[in-house]
Protein backbone atom coordinates (compact mmCIF):
# COMPACT_ATOMS: atom_id res chain seq x y z
CA UNK A 1 0.00 0.00 0.00
CA UNK A 2 0.99 3.31 -0.87
CA UNK A 3 -0.09 6.82 -0.16
CA UNK A 4 1.05 9.79 -2.51
CA UNK A 5 -1.92 12.52 -1.36
CA UNK A 6 0.25 14.89 -0.37
CA UNK A 7 2.55 14.69 -3.53
CA UNK A 8 2.45 17.91 -5.56
CA UNK A 9 5.67 17.21 -7.54
CA UNK A 10 6.91 14.43 -10.00
CA UNK A 11 10.77 14.86 -11.23
CA UNK A 12 11.66 12.96 -14.10
CA UNK A 13 14.66 12.73 -16.56
CA UNK A 14 14.33 15.34 -19.59
CA UNK A 15 13.60 15.72 -22.22
CA UNK A 16 10.22 16.03 -22.41
CA UNK A 17 7.92 13.64 -24.57
CA UNK A 18 11.16 11.06 -23.26
CA UNK A 19 9.97 7.48 -22.70
CA UNK A 20 11.00 8.48 -18.74
CA UNK A 21 8.30 11.33 -18.92
CA UNK A 22 6.20 8.31 -20.30
CA UNK A 23 6.62 6.23 -17.32
CA UNK A 24 6.06 9.28 -14.83
CA UNK A 25 2.28 9.60 -16.84
CA UNK A 26 1.98 6.22 -15.95
CA UNK A 27 3.12 6.65 -11.86
CA UNK A 28 0.48 9.65 -11.87
CA UNK A 29 -2.22 7.58 -13.63
CA UNK A 30 -1.32 4.62 -11.34
CA UNK A 31 -1.71 6.69 -7.95
CA UNK A 32 -4.15 9.20 -8.84
CA UNK A 33 -1.99 11.81 -8.87
CA UNK A 34 -2.69 15.21 -10.36
CA UNK A 35 0.78 17.22 -10.48
CA UNK A 36 3.36 18.85 -11.50
CA UNK A 37 6.32 17.18 -13.70
CA UNK A 38 9.63 18.64 -13.41
CA UNK A 39 12.01 17.55 -16.02
CA UNK A 40 15.85 17.21 -14.88
CA UNK A 41 19.11 17.33 -16.57
CA UNK A 42 20.86 14.09 -14.47
CA UNK A 43 19.98 11.34 -12.55
CA UNK A 44 21.67 12.79 -9.62
CA UNK A 45 19.42 15.80 -9.69
CA UNK A 46 16.29 13.92 -9.44
CA UNK A 47 17.13 12.09 -6.55
CA UNK A 48 18.90 15.06 -4.70
CA UNK A 49 15.60 17.63 -5.36
CA UNK A 50 13.37 14.30 -4.58
CA UNK A 51 15.60 14.19 -1.35
CA UNK A 52 15.03 18.14 -0.85
CA UNK A 53 11.45 18.58 -1.62
CA UNK A 54 9.00 16.41 0.80
CA UNK A 55 6.56 16.67 -1.47
CA UNK A 56 8.10 15.18 -4.41
CA UNK A 57 9.24 12.07 -5.77
CA UNK A 58 11.34 10.90 -8.38
CA UNK A 59 11.48 8.32 -11.39
CA UNK A 60 14.51 6.89 -12.43
CA UNK A 61 15.53 4.51 -14.95
CA UNK A 62 16.98 1.22 -12.84
CA UNK A 63 17.48 -1.04 -15.67
CA UNK A 64 17.21 -1.68 -19.82
CA UNK A 65 16.77 -5.52 -21.32
CA UNK A 66 19.81 -4.32 -23.99
CA UNK A 67 22.09 -2.30 -21.52
CA UNK A 68 22.04 -3.75 -17.89
CA UNK A 69 21.72 -1.83 -14.79
CA UNK A 70 21.82 1.88 -14.37
CA UNK A 71 24.43 2.26 -12.25
CA UNK A 72 24.07 6.11 -11.78
CA UNK A 73 20.80 5.86 -10.24
CA UNK A 74 21.79 3.05 -7.57
CA UNK A 75 25.11 5.17 -7.07
CA UNK A 76 23.01 8.22 -6.26
CA UNK A 77 20.40 6.39 -4.38
CA UNK A 78 23.35 4.76 -2.37
CA UNK A 79 24.85 8.29 -1.82
CA UNK A 80 21.47 10.01 -0.80
CA UNK A 81 22.05 12.02 2.11
CA UNK A 82 19.07 11.89 2.99
CA UNK A 83 18.55 8.18 4.36
CA UNK A 84 14.74 8.58 3.98
CA UNK A 85 14.66 8.35 0.28
CA UNK A 86 13.76 4.57 -0.88
CA UNK A 87 12.01 2.93 -3.73
CA UNK A 88 8.59 2.93 -3.62
CA UNK A 89 7.12 1.51 -6.95
CA UNK A 90 8.18 0.11 -9.91
CA UNK A 91 7.07 -0.72 -13.71
CA UNK A 92 8.23 -2.15 -16.87
CA UNK A 93 7.88 0.07 -19.84
CA UNK A 94 8.80 -1.21 -23.67
CA UNK A 95 10.99 0.76 -25.45
CA UNK A 96 8.55 1.17 -28.31
CA UNK A 97 9.02 3.06 -31.83
CA UNK A 98 6.32 4.25 -34.22
CA UNK A 99 6.60 5.93 -37.99
CA UNK A 100 4.72 9.56 -37.27
CA UNK A 101 3.84 11.98 -39.94
CA UNK A 102 0.86 14.44 -40.80
CA UNK A 103 -0.50 11.93 -43.23
CA UNK A 104 -2.34 8.98 -42.86
CA UNK A 105 -1.10 7.59 -46.07
CA UNK A 106 2.07 4.72 -45.32
CA UNK A 107 2.64 4.47 -48.99
CA UNK A 108 3.15 7.87 -49.60
CA UNK A 109 5.64 8.33 -47.51
CA UNK A 110 9.76 8.90 -50.12
CA UNK A 111 11.44 10.94 -46.60
CA UNK A 112 12.35 10.24 -43.31
CA UNK A 113 13.31 12.48 -40.16
CA UNK A 114 15.01 10.91 -37.33
CA UNK A 115 18.08 10.47 -34.93
CA UNK A 116 21.26 8.64 -36.37
CA UNK A 117 20.56 6.72 -33.47
CA UNK A 118 17.04 5.93 -34.26
CA UNK A 119 17.57 4.80 -37.51
CA UNK A 120 20.56 2.64 -36.67
CA UNK A 121 17.68 1.12 -33.94
CA UNK A 122 14.88 0.98 -36.91
CA UNK A 123 17.11 -1.02 -39.62
CA UNK A 124 15.33 -3.61 -40.56
CA UNK A 125 12.07 -1.54 -41.21
CA UNK A 126 13.67 1.10 -43.09
CA UNK A 127 15.50 -1.52 -45.33
CA UNK A 128 12.43 -3.67 -45.46
CA UNK A 129 9.68 -1.33 -45.81
CA UNK A 130 11.30 1.74 -47.62
CA UNK A 131 12.26 2.48 -50.98
CA UNK A 132 15.86 2.47 -51.81
CA UNK A 133 16.12 5.90 -52.91
CA UNK A 134 14.59 7.19 -49.61
CA UNK A 135 15.41 10.61 -48.74
CA UNK A 136 16.61 10.48 -44.89
CA UNK A 137 17.35 13.67 -42.86
CA UNK A 138 19.13 13.60 -39.45
CA UNK A 139 17.96 15.18 -36.43
CA UNK A 140 19.13 16.21 -33.29
CA UNK A 141 15.90 14.58 -30.75
CA UNK A 142 12.81 13.16 -31.68
CA UNK A 143 10.79 16.24 -30.86
CA UNK A 144 12.86 17.78 -33.41
CA UNK A 145 12.25 15.36 -35.99
CA UNK A 146 8.44 15.30 -35.51
CA UNK A 147 8.37 19.01 -35.27
CA UNK A 148 10.56 19.30 -38.60
CA UNK A 149 7.44 17.48 -40.59
CA UNK A 150 5.93 20.78 -40.74
CA UNK A 151 8.42 22.46 -42.41
CA UNK A 152 7.86 19.45 -45.74
CA UNK A 153 5.60 17.81 -47.24
CA UNK A 154 2.88 15.14 -46.74
CA UNK A 155 5.33 12.54 -48.32
CA UNK A 156 8.07 12.67 -44.83
CA UNK A 157 7.68 10.89 -41.63
CA UNK A 158 9.70 10.84 -38.68
CA UNK A 159 10.11 7.99 -35.93
CA UNK A 160 9.15 8.87 -32.18
CA UNK A 161 7.25 7.21 -29.92
CA UNK A 162 3.52 7.31 -29.05
CA UNK A 163 4.02 10.72 -26.75
CA UNK A 164 5.25 12.84 -29.18
CA UNK A 165 2.86 11.56 -31.77
CA UNK A 166 0.03 12.65 -29.22
CA UNK A 167 1.28 16.24 -28.14
CA UNK A 168 2.68 17.00 -31.93
CA UNK A 169 -0.81 15.64 -33.33
CA UNK A 170 0.75 13.39 -35.92
CA UNK A 171 -0.53 10.27 -36.76
CA UNK A 172 1.09 6.57 -36.23
CA UNK A 173 1.46 5.06 -39.53
CA UNK A 174 3.49 1.81 -38.38
CA UNK A 175 3.83 0.40 -34.58
CA UNK A 176 6.79 -1.17 -33.14
CA UNK A 177 9.13 -0.59 -36.08
CA UNK A 178 12.34 -1.04 -34.27
CA UNK A 179 14.44 -4.31 -34.33
CA UNK A 180 14.61 -5.13 -30.62
CA UNK A 181 11.35 -6.07 -30.08
CA UNK A 182 11.40 -7.49 -26.17
CA UNK A 183 13.59 -3.92 -25.62
CA UNK A 184 12.47 -2.59 -22.06
CA UNK A 185 13.28 -0.62 -19.54
CA UNK A 186 12.25 -0.86 -15.46
CA UNK A 187 11.48 2.53 -14.10
CA UNK A 188 11.42 3.54 -9.98
CA UNK A 189 9.77 5.71 -8.43
CA UNK A 190 11.36 6.78 -5.10
CA UNK A 191 10.80 9.38 -2.06
CA UNK A 192 10.47 9.79 1.30
CA UNK A 193 7.36 7.66 1.97
CA UNK A 194 6.35 4.15 3.77
CA UNK A 195 5.84 1.52 2.13
CA UNK A 196 3.28 -1.67 3.55
CA UNK A 197 3.23 -5.25 2.45
CA UNK A 198 0.86 -5.79 -0.31
CA UNK A 199 1.48 -9.50 -1.34
CA UNK A 200 3.45 -8.98 -3.75
CA UNK A 201 5.98 -7.28 -2.80
CA UNK A 202 9.90 -6.62 -3.76
CA UNK A 203 13.08 -5.98 -1.39
CA UNK A 204 16.47 -4.32 -3.17
CA UNK A 205 19.37 -3.87 -1.09
CA UNK A 206 22.91 -2.70 -1.60
CA UNK A 207 26.12 -4.40 0.51
CA UNK A 208 29.81 -4.51 0.38
CA UNK A 209 30.66 -8.47 1.90
CA UNK A 210 34.11 -8.46 3.86
CA UNK A 211 37.06 -9.30 2.13
CA UNK A 212 37.48 -12.84 2.91
CA UNK A 213 37.30 -16.08 1.26
CA UNK A 214 33.30 -17.19 1.09
CA UNK A 215 32.04 -14.12 2.65
CA UNK A 216 29.61 -13.32 -0.54
CA UNK A 217 28.06 -17.01 -0.55
CA UNK A 218 27.89 -16.99 3.26
CA UNK A 219 25.16 -14.01 2.57
CA UNK A 220 23.74 -15.82 -0.19
CA UNK A 221 23.18 -18.72 2.09
CA UNK A 222 21.27 -16.74 4.23
CA UNK A 223 18.08 -15.89 1.72
CA UNK A 224 18.34 -19.67 1.46
CA UNK A 225 18.26 -20.46 4.60
CA UNK A 226 14.99 -17.86 5.54
CA UNK A 227 13.23 -19.06 2.41
CA UNK A 228 13.25 -15.77 0.99
CA UNK A 229 13.53 -15.84 -3.39
CA UNK A 230 16.60 -13.56 -5.32
CA UNK A 231 15.82 -12.63 -8.23
CA UNK A 232 18.13 -10.37 -9.47
CA UNK A 233 22.02 -9.36 -8.34
CA UNK A 234 24.93 -7.71 -9.75
CA UNK A 235 27.86 -6.05 -8.28
CA UNK A 236 29.73 -2.30 -9.33
CA UNK A 237 33.03 -1.24 -8.42
CA UNK A 238 32.44 0.71 -4.75
CA UNK A 239 34.94 3.86 -6.29
CA UNK A 240 36.36 3.63 -2.85
CA UNK A 241 38.86 0.78 -2.99
CA UNK A 242 40.93 -0.83 -6.25
CA UNK A 243 38.77 -4.86 -6.10
CA UNK A 244 36.17 -3.49 -4.28
CA UNK A 245 32.54 -4.05 -5.31
CA UNK A 246 29.12 -3.25 -3.72
CA UNK A 247 26.48 -5.76 -4.44
CA UNK A 248 23.01 -4.99 -5.45
CA UNK A 249 20.02 -7.61 -4.87
CA UNK A 250 16.24 -8.00 -5.45
CA UNK A 251 14.56 -10.22 -3.66
CA UNK A 252 10.69 -11.44 -3.08
CA UNK A 253 9.26 -9.68 -0.11
CA UNK A 254 8.80 -6.91 2.13
CA UNK A 255 11.61 -5.59 4.64
CA UNK A 256 8.06 -5.79 7.62
CA UNK A 257 7.80 -9.61 7.17
CA UNK A 258 9.43 -11.11 9.91
CA UNK A 259 11.56 -13.87 7.86
CA UNK A 260 13.09 -10.75 5.85
CA UNK A 261 13.88 -8.43 9.09
CA UNK A 262 15.55 -11.72 10.11
CA UNK A 263 17.45 -12.23 6.97
CA UNK A 264 18.35 -8.59 7.16
CA UNK A 265 19.52 -8.73 10.99
CA UNK A 266 21.65 -11.80 9.63
CA UNK A 267 22.88 -10.11 6.88
CA UNK A 268 24.22 -6.91 8.10
CA UNK A 269 27.37 -8.37 10.62
CA UNK A 270 28.59 -9.83 7.63
CA UNK A 271 28.73 -6.49 5.28
CA UNK A 272 31.16 -3.63 5.87
CA UNK A 273 28.95 -1.64 4.10
CA UNK A 274 24.76 -2.15 4.05
CA UNK A 275 21.45 0.08 2.84
CA UNK A 276 18.54 -0.57 2.22
CA UNK A 277 16.95 1.10 -0.99
CA UNK A 278 13.14 0.04 -0.81
CA UNK A 279 10.56 -2.31 -0.61
CA UNK A 280 8.13 -1.93 -3.33
CA UNK A 281 5.51 -3.26 -5.54
CA UNK A 282 5.71 -3.20 -9.70
CA UNK A 283 2.46 -1.45 -11.43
Amino acid sequence: MLNLENIRNIAYLEPQNSFSEMAADEFCSKYNLNCFKTPLTTIKQIVEYTAQNPDTVGVLPIENTLDGTVRESFDSLMNCQNPDIKIISELIMPVEYCLLSKTTEFYSITGLIATPRLIGKCQEFIKNEFPMNLNIIESPTMLESARELSNHNLTFASIGNRKIAQNCMLNILKENIHDDKDNSTRYALIGNLKTEPAGNDKTTIAFKADNTPGALLKILNIFLENQINMTYISSQPSKTEPNEYIFIVNFDGHIKTPNMQKAIEEIKPKTSYFKFLGSYGCI
